[in-house]
């Protein structure tokens, strides 16, 4: 992982579609997300050509990447940081924990929860930003997660 691999112990997965989405996944501890890659590959849209790297971590290295980089002294679900490196989009890390606790209380189990995590995670490398864009992310999110066939996403559920 460029820029953030530090303690990532298992080495990457890495899955490519004919050209156009990669995805290296590392994961630590016991958070092993089968088939997370090739899912999200799947329903990628068209304009995500390159690579990615999906990191799952402790919440403690989440809270200290969300201290360093956004100056939020808290653990958070996703993170992304985007590259300029031609052909590499980017890493999304996901703190694990969150995302176990996350499933559990939105009902559903822990591999629908890092798919949503991920998909959020790669919008926002594609440079999407709920924040700010009158909706067009939740709109793109949306329809994507039906086609990958997910209900409710995070920006549902942040409303």
């Amino acid at each position: 992982m460029r820029g953030l691999r530090g303690g990532v112990q298992d080495p990457p997965e890495r899955r490519s579609a004919r050209g156009r989405l990669a995805v290296d996944l590392v994961t630590t501890g016991a958070t092993r997300p089968a088939g997370l890659a090739a899912w999200l590959q799947s329903i990628a849209p068209a304009r995500a050509r390159g690579s990615v790297t999906i990191a799952i971590v402790p919440d403690s290295r989440v809270r200290r990447l969300n201290r360093q980089y956004r100056r939020k002294d808290a653990p958070t679900d996703v993170l992304s940081f985007s590259s300029k490196e031609r052909g590499y989009l980017g890493d999304i890390v996901i703190a694990a924990g969150v995302a176990r606790r996350q499933a559990k209380e939105a009902g559903h189990s822990v591999p629908t929860e890092l798919r949503l995590l991920a998909l959020h995670g790669l919008l926002h490398l594609l440079g999407y930003d709920h924040e700010r864009d009158n909706g067009r992310m939740a709109r793109v999110e949306a329809r994507l997660r039906r086609r990958g066939g997910l209900r409710e996403g995070l920006i549902e559920r942040c409303r």
